[in-house]
Order: C-alpha cells, then structure tokens, then sequence
C-alpha cells in the first residue's frame, strides 16, 4: 500500500515518544532526525524534507509542547498540521468556466495513464451529473484511439475522434461539438513521450493555445519518485499547469511525489488515482492523506465511499432483517459485494482509525472474501435461506462447485451461525436494542 513503509516509521518514531512523558529539546531533535530519515527513505525531496523537519522543530520547541501534559501529542499534531500545509492545506476543485465548455487538457509522460485517467475524470464528472466529452489527442501512440473508446463506453462517456490527424486541429473541433451538443466538459487525452522533448512540448503549446484550457492537468505515476518532481517541474515551466493528477498511489509507490509536488511545483494535486478500477479516482485533501500517512485514519472518505456504494433502502431493509434475526446468507451476500464495491480490502481498513493493515494481510482478506463468495453462490436459493438444510452430501456438492474444499464450506456456515447467535444476543439484550435502535435498526 501507498505510504505503508513511512507510516510504519513514522508510527514507530511516535510510539518511542509517546513514552517518554515529558520531552526535553534533545528528545525533540532526535525524533526529528528519525522523522527526516524516513522522509527521505520515502523520496521526499530532499530541501523539502529539510524545510519541513525545520518547520516541525520550530513550533515543537515552543514552551506549549515542552511544558506540556501531553507533549507526544502535541508533537503528532505539529507533524500532521505542517504535513498538511506541506501538500496543499485544503483540496482544490478543478475550476469551472462560467462558458461552456470547460476544458481540460491533460497531459504527460507515455505510460503515466493519461488514457485510463482521463475516462476516470470523465466519469467523476459523469457521476456528478455533467456532461462530458473525451477527446482524443493521442494521435501517435498504437492504438491510443481504441484505448480511450474502449474505456469512452465502459465509463458511458461518447469519445471525439478524427483518426490519425493533427492534434490541434482535433482539439479545436472537439469544441465546436461540445457546443453543438451540450457537453459542459471536454477532456482533451493529449499525446506523451517516453521523455520530455521539444517536439512534444511544442505540440503540447500549440493545443493550449488552440483552445485555452481552463485547466492543464499533469498525470503523473507516483511510482518515479524524485523523478516525479523533476518531470512536473518541467512541464510546468513550460505549460503552466494548473494541477497535478497522481496515480498508482494503491501500489507499493513510497510516497515521496505526492509530499513533495505542491512544495517543488507549488501546483496543487487535484485527483490521485487509487486503484485499477475506473472507479478508483479520489479528489485529493491533503488533510485527510495527512492522517492516512500517520496512521490516523480517514473516516471522512470511509464514509463518502459508503454513501456511494451502499443503497439506502437496501441498508434499511438489511437493518430490519438483522433485528427480526432473519439476515440470510443470500443477504451476507449482498453485504459482501457492497464491501468490494468501495475499494480493495486493505484501502477501506486503512480508513479506519487505529486499523493497521499491511498488503500480506489485506491480500489475504480479498482471497477470503471471494472464497466466501464463490461458496456462497454455488448454494441454492433454498439453501441460502436456510443452511441448517445444507447435509455432508451438499456441502461436497457446494465445494466442489466454488472450487473449495468441505471444510472451507464449514468454515463459513459456523462463522455466519456464529454471526446470527451474536445478533440474536444483540436485539434481546436492552443495550443492544438501544444501539440497533441508534443506528436506525
């Protein structure tokens, strides 16, 4: 996961702190000594790990941390609130223009994801009740067109094209459509290099000076590290770039692009791509990405990944089942999938406060969940709404079709009586009933 190895330092340095008590300037140095060094072991870049570290030890100094009752916590707090101010402060929304269209051009290195990302946006704004336009810019690449049609009708988004023509000239079409047909966003997918050069750059500034994009995005992989920094700081000094989109921060990436772009470039990360799924683009609050790294959480994007995911009426439905003891596995079912639908396992735990997981245990909870999944839809209707049914001739039957073995079938049945026992104790005990009752139930 993203961060893992510089939450895990960083967890490890406070934990030393925290038992400390009271903190003496020497403490305070040699926490962040320890703190610079995972900084850098992340590739943050190097001035901004200094600047940073600087910053910290400045205000953790003053008289309110070291006179303090709860100085480790006051120390937390500083790192978190300068690590905030470090990537941003607040989010910030791509800027719409009061005349339609609202353009944005996307651009960056071959292989960075611009395609993919770009439906990704597509369908964020998509979701958000916009109309947008895909357009593609990408003239050069083997099938670049394909890619981002394929893509244009997984999200339902309709894809500008004019085959294999000139780029500026697409463009500057794709905006006369949008108007045509009330596309209130176009999203220009424009062409990459392996590396920076002055042919694509000055195709790049030839399209920005065609259509005047109100944003210019850099979609970067968050994977090249340093590199990263170096490559939007080019691109900005070129294109002036309103915003960076990061991606792969779902991978094993060490997380120094994203504490280091808006410090280097002093452009803002607008979106970070968190997974393969094209529905895997969060908008970026430095804030919350703060309290990830430090282990603290983000409860906010838990719960707006469940409004997403989770229908009302379903979960209300569900709650009155679980309260009437009659939740079936059919309905465990449903539960299970709505839990797959926010995100991989070990992203939705991360969010949890206080919940650490490491890539080996989410992996390992993703194969169970689908284990239970593949079991549970091989039973019958019938069996599914009463697995006191389901015999040793059955459960053969129900592993052989999952692809599991029969003691794995058991597995499940006694976690789910297990689960109704816990319920059926929940609803007839007063204050369970005064929980289920607080929660809607």
């Amino acid at each position: 996961m993203a961060f893992e190895g510089l939450s895990e330092k960083l967890n490890g340095v406070f934990k030393k702190l925290k038992s400390k008590g009271k903190l003496k300037e020497s403490d305070i140095k040699e926490v962040m000594r320890e703190v610079r060094l995972a900084l850098l072991e992340a590739d943050v870049n190097f001035k901004v790990a200094k600047d940073f570290i600087s910053s910290c030890s400045e205000k953790c100094m003053g008289a309110a941390v070291l006179e303090s009752l709860t100085p480790a916590q006051q120390v937390i707090k500083i790192v978190k609130d300068e690590m905030t101010v470090l990537m941003g402060s607040e989010n910030e929304k791509i800027r719409f223009s009061s005349k339609l269209p609202t353009i944005i051009m996307l651009c960056g290195l071959q292989g960075s994801g611009k395609t993919t990302h770009a439906a990704k946006i597509a369908k964020y704004f998509k979701d958000l009740g916009k109309r947008p336009l895909l357009v593609a810019c990408d003239v050069y690449r083997p099938a670049a067109i394909k890619q981002l049609q394929v893509v244009g009708q997984e999200v339902g988004v309709p894809v500008f094209e004019m085959g294999q023509g000139d780029p500026v000239k697409i463009a500057g079409r794709s905006i006369m459509r949008a108007r045509d047909y009330g596309d209130d966003i176009v999203i220009l997918d424009t062409a990459g290099r392996l590396h920076i050069d002055e042919a694509l750059m000055d195709e790049l500034d030839s399209i920005k000076n065609e259509v005047q994009p109100h944003e210019i995005l850099l979609v970067i992989d968050s994977m090249l590290g340093q590199d990263a920094v170096n490559v939007a700081k080019s691109f900005d000094e070129r294109l002036d770039l309103t915003g960076v989109v990061l991606t792969k921060l779902d991978g094993d990436t060490r997380g120094g692009a994203a504490l280091s772009v808006r410090a280097v470039t002093g452009k803002p990360i607008k979106f970070i791509g968190v997974g393969e799924k094209l529905s895997q683009l969060e908008p970026f609050y430095p804030d919350r990405m703060a309290s990830r790294i430090l282990g603290m959480g983000d409860v906010l994007t838990l719960v707006e990944k469940a409004q997403e995911t989770v229908d009302e009426k379903n979960a209300l439905e569900m709650a009155k089942k679980l309260r009437k003891n009659s939740f079936t596995l059919a309905d465990l079912l449903v539960q299970m999938k709505q839990i797959q639908g926010m995100g991989p396992l070990g992203q939705v735990l991360g969010m949890i406060p206080g919940v650490k997981v490491n890539d080996e245990d989410a992996q390992r909870g993703e194969k169970e969940l689908k284990r239970m999944e593949a079991i549970i839809n091989s039973m019958t209707p019938k069996e599914r709404e009463k697995p006191s049914i389901i015999d040793p001739k059955r459960k053969r039957r129900i592993a052989k079709g999952s692809g599991t073995e029969v003691q794995d079938v058991n597995r499940v049945l006694r976690q789910f009586e297990q689960m109704q026992k816990m319920m059926k104790q929940l609803s007839s005990s007063k204050k369970g009933r005064g929980l289920l009752g607080r929660m809607g139930m």
